[in-house]
């Protein structure tokens, strides 16, 4: 069964980090490009990180670049986002999101609050 479930999401207080994990399931998340996106409360899903399917490429949303890097770890077949200097418009669910050609995968999504 194919599967990807976001972990490390929370609350955390403005400056703060968190990391979240996206581990697969039932496919190998190298070979395919990687993607976090974001939620929040009355807006669109927004595209937050890219990672390239080859790994030799990132981009990032303007608001979070700077603070936000998307990695991959292939032996674990899990993906990352390390998010640092967090503030309150950071607060959404994140989602990760494997995509290649017409395989399309969506996480389920993790709360991250950032409040003090």
């Amino acid at each position: 069964q194919v599967q990807l479930v976001e972990s490390g999401g929370g609350l955390v207080q403005p400056g703060g980090s968190l990391r979240l994990s996206c581990a697969a399931s039932g496919f190998t998340l190298n070979g395919y490009g990687i993607n976090w996106y974001r939620q929040a409360p009355g807006k669109e899903r927004e595209l937050v990180a890219q990672l390239t399917r080859t790994g030799g490429s990132t981009n990032y949303t303007d608001s979070v670049k700077g603070r936000f890097t998307i990695s991959r770890d292939n032996a674990k077949n899990t993906v990352y986002l390390q998010m640092n200097s967090l503030k309150p418009e950071d607060t959404a669910v994140y989602y990760c999101n494997a995509r290649y050609v017409f395989r399309d995968y969506w996480g389920q999504g993790t709360q991250v609050t950032v409040s003090s």
